[in-house]
């Protein structure tokens, strides 16, 4: 039907309806005729509700990226933020970039219970149009919605290895953790692949997105050592605080607003009454996750240290939110809370331990998103029936072998070719002015 043809017939049925209030013998020929317009429209109008689900919850994983790069700035030393947030541009950018040239179609295009797609250049597809099901939806919307999460990934590296490693190895990495490494595993749940068969359920990606961000930081933390000064003879650890909470804990909420769109935008719908209920669900347990992680964290650093830590907290909140992830839709409210109390536990537990290991994690982003990140995909048979811990169990160890595999050849490689890690004089120097040329506060000393 033409655009001016549905104009018309609307105006025809308001046409109608008016004359049915002074002719009662029209009324029902007028409510048959409407009820015909609607059931017409429905797979239309599903259509756009899922699009419009995918871009809007998109943009809201777009900003995640902001937020990453707020954390990280607060986290790190004045003389690093610039590099932080060059960083981060970049990351995003190429992200993006590789997605379209490699990553999409790798990850989704005929995958067939196998391990990966096609390698080839995704392009818009919309021929298939408005579904009978209601589960159509733009093509490029999709795109989109997949792109930002693989961005996301990339961001859970920069964090841990900042004020020592060099720009451009970094975006290097990010080329084929983006462009390979997280398509493929990827492609074995979210593309059908040999996991999905399986039956492992990752609901928004706690393993897929933010383990695989994770494995990927710890075996560059291992390779590239600690930065200087941190680790000192005896045991003893160098506190080295970052520049600025504000912006550490601006970056918090930032994040936190942004897994509304992660999280809910993962239903994947919202044609039907049910697919509405559904991202509701979804958005109060992922709230309520979140500020279960902020309260065990805080009130598990004032037991053990007698103190509350503003960065336990806000890792914390993170936690909860990496924590829920894997299954937001099926717990209660009180399955939620829980399952992201744990999740800030984890982080308060496991912090020292790395430094105890002499990984030097400099925003917590290991704990937060790889720890954290097994703890929810494993929690998920808690509340899913139709999940269970061995096939769970299969998922974490089969995507962290890959990755942390994949990870560390690709670390090592480029340690060895073109070097990773900045000179003793460009870390104490700090990496803006090393590197980037422009500080983010000149008028102020930097230490």
């Amino acid at each position: 039907m033409t655009e001016l043809g549905r104009y018309t017939r609307l105006a025809g049925m308001a046409g109608l309806a008016i004359l049915a209030m002074t002719v009662p013998s029209m009324a029902q020929e007028v409510e048959e005729i409407a009820e015909e317009a609607f059931e017409l429209s429905a797979p239309e109008t599903a259509y756009i509700f899922n699009t419009l689900l995918f871009l809007m919850t998109g943009f809201l994983v777009m900003w995640m990226a902001a937020g990453f790069t707020m954390l990280e700035a607060g986290l790190v030393r004045s003389k690093n933020v610039a590099m932080q947030c060059t960083k981060n541009i970049g990351l995003y950018s190429i992200a993006g970039i590789l997605y379209y040239l490699v990553g999409y179609n790798l990850m989704y295009d005929g995958v067939d219970g196998g391990y990966f797609g096609s390698l080839s250049l995704w392009g818009v597809d919309d021929s298939a149009g408005a579904s009978a099901d209601g589960t159509g939806y733009a093509s490029a919307s999709d795109w989109y919605f997949q792109m930002v999460f693989v961005a996301t990934a990339a961001s859970i590296v920069s964090g841990t290895l900042a004020e020592r490693i060099r720009l451009w190895p970094f975006l290097l990495f990010t080329v084929f953790l983006t462009g390979f490494i997280y398509p493929i595993q990827g492609a074995w749940q979210w593309g059908g692949g040999w996991l999905s068969e399986m039956g492992f359920s990752d609901f928004a990606g706690s393993t897929i997105v933010h383990s695989t961000g994770g494995w990927a930081a710890l075996m560059g933390a291992i390779i590239l050592g600690p930065r200087l000064g941190k680790y000192v003879k005896g045991g003893g650890i160098n506190p080295m605080p970052g520049s600025s909470m504000p912006l550490a804990t601006l970056g918090t909420f930032i994040l936190w607003l942004g897994w509304f769109g992660f999280n809910g935008g993962s239903q994947l719908a919202l044609g039907t009454v049910a697919d509405a209920n559904a991202v509701a669900t979804i958005f109060i347990n992922t709230n309520i996750a979140a500020a279960g992680g902020v309260v065990a964290a805080m009130a598990l650093t004032q037991l053990l240290y007698k103190k509350v830590d503003i960065t336990m907290a806000l890792n914390g909140a993170l936690a909860g939110l990496v924590s829920i992830t894997a299954e937001p839709l099926a717990p209660t409210l009180g399955w939620a809370l829980g399952i992201g109390a744990i999740g800030g536990i984890i982080v308060v537990l496991t912090v020292p331990l790395l430094d105890k290991l002499h990984i030097d994690d400099v925003v917590g982003a290991i704990p937060v998103h790889l720890f954290a990140g097994i703890w929810g995909t494993m929690a998920v048979p808690l509340t899913n029936a139709d999940t269970s811990f061995a096939v769970q169990a299969t998922g974490v160890v089969s995507i962290g072998l890959f990755v942390a595999l994949t990870s560390l050849i690709l670390w090592l490689a480029l340690r060895v070719t073109i070097g990773i890690r900045s000179t003793e004089e460009e870390e104490m120097m700090g990496m803006d002015k090393a590197e980037i040329g422009i500080e983010a506060y000149p008028e102020f000393v930097t230490n």
